[in-house]
């Protein structure tokens, strides 16, 4: 089988279900910044993690497929391979475990440090990216809006685990300077 098929050189691709969109359509730009963030997971993955980071981004990677399945199916009652709120509480949980050895944060933080928190701190600029993107889709799409929470979480546990990589490395957070 090839891998080029053509069918999108009139600048459509398909959904789910056959239904076939403009590539410009919300929907179409919202799945595709989650992949643009799973690819950024990715790198994240290359620069070498420590193994619970690396597992808990390989969890979110399969996740956020999940994610992008979700916002290419517009048929909202199929119910396979859709976000719910169990895969929510999951990031909640490790947020909370990440965030209790964290000191509270008393000013506005810079993304940066250890390059791997630089990474991830990229990684939840696009993850925001892709939150905004799929709130525009809903405004006009029904969609599971279990998506755009755990987009929500995600970003937040990003920033988390981007504190929690420089700490490890013994690398303060960087205030921003007014």
């Amino acid at each position: 089988m090839k891998i080029y098929t053509k069918t999108g050189d009139d600048g459509t691709t398909g959904l789910i279900g056959n239904k076939r969109v403009k590539k410009s359509s919300p929907r179409i730009l919202s799945y595709g910044t989650v992949d643009e963030l799973n690819a950024s997971i990715g790198i994240i993955l290359s620069t070498g993690p420590e193994k619970d980071i690396q597992d808990l981004l390989v969890q979110i990677q399969n996740d956020l497929f999940v994610v992008g399945a979700d916002l290419a199916n517009p048929n909202l009652e199929n119910k396979s391979n859709r976000i719910t709120s169990e895969i929510i509480l999951f990031l909640e949980k490790e947020i909370d475990r990440l965030e209790e050895k964290l000191s509270p944060i008393t000013y506005f933080i810079l993304p940066g440090g250890d390059s791997v928190a630089a990474h991830i701190h990229l990684a939840r600029a696009i993850c925001r990216r892709a939150e905004t993107n799929i709130v525009s889709l809903a405004e006009n799409e029904k969609i599971n809006n279990n998506c755009l929470v755990y987009m929500n979480r995600l970003s937040d546990l990003l920033f988390v685990l981007a504190r929690t990589v420089n700490k490890r490395k013994e690398i303060s957070d960087i205030a921003w300077k007014k």
